[in-house]
């Protein structure tokens, strides 16, 4: 499809269906992406611009979505915003660029959540994970991986998570991050492992601005023209959950900048 109101009707629909964006529409705030909805972009020149994606309302659940080879701009709000207790997701191969907030926000006790393969870039705020200090019904939940995805020159929240554990961080690619790599606050549990950072100054932080202090186990990761990470903590392992390899962090910029991103997926 490669109309924003056949993109509407049928991301909203009741019941399974896979859904083939070709080309650029231009979309007005927020689609609600209901349940059962596989969201894949057609070649490399799928585009969702204007406004962006909407994984649930607080009477329509958004679990059992992928989202895929699709590049998002020009957000009004979020890019895609995976929330009200959405589960099962999986967003993979995207580029995300020049929005107004976030351009991938999970919250509102969402869970097993996947990030993979993504560009991030062109903007500041990239990945949060967790509504707000004052929102601890996400105890629990919003439990996610981010794994080979390209943080690139984006400023902030990569991701900046609050109360999830466990979340893992997982061979990405970070470089001229000019605030910070990942925080984790108001006691989340994160494992950040095989990544590497590149001229991050502040690759991990422990607690930030006014969130108290989360934990971090940081494990084989490469600092290149980077600060000292912080660290605090132990966290559940993801192995508790899933069985992963990690791949030689000094072979993730040349990986991941091959990989990421739209017209990729065969990488």
């Amino acid at each position: 499809m490669n109309t924003a109101a056949a993109l509407k009707d049928y991301v909203g629909r009741a019941g399974p269906y896979v859904i083939q964006v070709s080309g650029r529409i231009q979309v007005s705030g927020m689609l609600t992406v209901v349940a059962n909805k596989s969201i894949l972009g057609v070649g490399t020149t799928a585009e969702i611009t204007g406004g962006g994606l909407q994984l649930g309302s607080t009477t329509r659940p958004g679990n059992n979505v992928i989202i895929r080879n699709i590049r998002f701009t020009g957000a009004e709000d979020d890019s895609i915003s995976v929330t009200n207790k959405a589960h099962h997701v999986w967003i993979d191969h995207n580029d995300l660029s020049d929005g107004y907030d976030g351009l991938l926000d999970i919250k509102r006790e969402s869970d097993f959540v996947t990030v993979s393969w993504n560009h991030f870039h062109h903007h500041s705020k990239a990945a949060l994970l967790g509504h707000s200090d004052n929102y601890p019904a996400d105890v629990g939940k919003l439990r996610v991986t981010y794994h080979h995805n390209f943080f690139d020159g984006t400023d902030q929240r990569h991701p900046r998570v609050r109360f999830a554990e466990p979340v893992h961080v997982l061979n990405n690619y970070y470089r001229n991050n000019a605030l910070y790599g990942v925080a984790s606050t108001e006691n989340a549990g994160v494992l950040v492992e095989g990544n590497y950072f590149e001229n991050v100054a502040h690759p991990i932080h422990v607690g930030y601005d006014k969130s108290g202090p989360g934990r971090v186990v940081e494990r084989n990761n490469r600092y290149v023209g980077s600060g000292t990470p912080q660290t605090a903590g132990t966290v559940v392992e993801p192995r508790t959950y899933y069985r992963y390899t990690v791949d030689d962090p000094a072979t993730v910029p040349a990986t991941v900048s091959a990989g990421a991103g739209v017209g990729k997926i065969g990488c």
